[in-house]
């Protein structure tokens, strides 16, 4: 029998790796993202090529299914017939059964949900692979219940989601922190899905250049924001030319932990204030971030850092390519990291450190946003994504907006401010309030007789 699996490359080592990405044995593998990642066909292709290697107790839930045809039992009887098991009658290696569906080598596949039958879910024994399906909705209680249940040795529990909130349970679980031990974490979307095709695709499409938050939050697995709490909201993403003539603006922000290391290249035209360069990312060692943000073409740049360049991997100088003129123009950067403004001072760049004190923070997002911006489709993913998830706070009580600003989705942003703080401290150029609309009610206060000569 011929096996026909076609997965996305991208899902085979969270599919088929017995390793986590601890080290440890597989126990979770958790797959998240936006429509058309291909998670649900991943997960089901996988489940049935491991039931068709050996013999496997799978157990698929949902939180809430009211009946069979609510299950992924539909996905899963298409795909046998796709993936060369034969048909689903008998005749081939799986056979499905009005609520089951079984295999020739003692393989059963069931289907269950958690809230209205956690009773006997607790009480199923010898499941090897439990797959949560649409795991956003599912509870803590079901975690609680439905993760020391799946206990035969060697056992595992699947998972797919599209993310809605940072604060459901299965975010808290796998993105809230540490993981669990035995735990492979991956994002997936569309752009990893070599099938993805029409009609998703004129969707997609759609959603990309009318809706940014809804194609952020649908297609691309973002958490969903409040619209009302967003601070930028005058910027769109658009190509464009960058001129020859173009006053640059350099600003940068220094990565620490999990946070990434950014430096933004911008210029103003006008009211406009157009980003075209952006690199960002977390992890890299001090010595080498000087390439990440000048690239390794620099003659001067590798000779002053020629210990680092002869460690640099072949993937790192294929990646690091930098920004055009880094070296060239003044770089404002983050004033909390003097040893880093040093460093780089001494290691080939032209930068200052930014100024900070009461009230900078708020005085530079209200600067940026007097402007509008225009972000340069390579800068969407970087810059575009902090600008179209950077909020004000809410209060957890009433979910009124609050005059805060959340410390978080703010890497690129924080660079964009320094670039332009020499500017807002110079009290220009920026650019005037627009003109006040004039509604019914100016009109009729202006029509009405003044108290002063009635």
């Amino acid at each position: 029998m011929k096996i026909r699996a076609e997965l996305p490359a991208c899902l085979e080592y969270p599919l088929f790796s017995p390793i986590a990405d601890d080290g440890f044995p597989v126990r979770h593998r958790a797959l998240h993202g936006g429509r058309g990642s291909a998670k649900s066909h991943g997960f089901g292709r996988g489940l049935l090529v491991r039931g068709f290697l050996k013999p496997e107790r799978i157990l698929c839930a949902r939180e809430i299914q009211k009946s069979i045809e609510g299950s992924v039992k539909a996905l899963l009887d298409d795909l046998i017939p796709q993936m060369g098991f034969g048909p689903t009658n008998g005749d081939g290696f799986y056979h499905s059964l009005q609520y089951e569906i079984r295999g020739r080598n003692g393989t059963s596949v069931d289907f269950t949900g958690l809230r209205t039958n956690i009773d006997s879910v607790k009480s199923t024994e010898g499941v090897t692979i439990a797959y949560v399906n649409e795991a956003r909705t599912v509870s803590q209680n079901s975690i609680k219940i439905l993760t020391p249940t799946i206990r035969a040795p060697g056992s595992e529990i699947w998972w797919d989601w599209n993310p809605e909130n940072d604060t459901d349970p299965v975010d808290v679980m796998f993105r809230g922190g540490t993981p669990p031990p035995g735990s492979i974490v991956r994002e997936v979307n569309y752009t990893e899905n070599p099938w993805f095709g029409e009609p998703l695709k004129s969707e997609m499409e759609w959603d990309k250049a009318r809706d940014p938050e809804k194609y952020t939050h649908v297609w691309l697995g973002g958490y969903k924001t409040s619209s009302e709490a967003r601070v930028f909201r005058n910027w769109r993403v658009e190509a464009f030319e960058t001129p020859a003539d173009a006053v640059f603006r350099f600003g940068a922000d220094w990565g620490f932990g999990s946070d990434p290391s950014v430096l933004v290249r911008a210029f103003l035209d006008g009211r406009t204030l157009y980003i075209d360069q952006c690199v960002s990312e977390a992890g890299v060692e001090t010595d080498f971030v000087p390439f990440l943000f000048g690239g390794t073409e620099g003659d001067d740049l590798n000779r002053r850092n020629a210990q680092a360049l002869r460690a640099l991997s072949e993937a790192q100088k294929a990646r690091w390519t930098g920004i055009p003129q880094a070296t060239r123009w003044t770089i404002t950067a983050d004033s909390s990291r003097p040893e880093m403004v040093s460093y780089m001072r001494r290691h080939g760049f032209k930068i200052i450190s930014a100024i900070k004190g009461p009230g900078s923070l708020e005085d530079g997002i209200e600067f940026l946003k007097s402007f509008d911006i225009v972000v340069h489709p390579r800068c969407e993913a970087t810059v575009g994504a902090e600008l179209l998830r950077y909020s004000y706070k809410t209060d957890p009580l009433t979910g009124e907006v609050l005059p805060l600003l959340e410390d978080k989705d703010n890497h690129t942003i924080d660079a964009l401010r320094y670039a332009l703080e020499a500017l807002r401290r110079a009290g220009k150029p920026a650019p005037p309030p627009p003109p006040k609309t004039r509604d019914r009610w100016d009109r009729e206060r202006e029509a009405a007789p003044s108290w002063k000569t009635a």
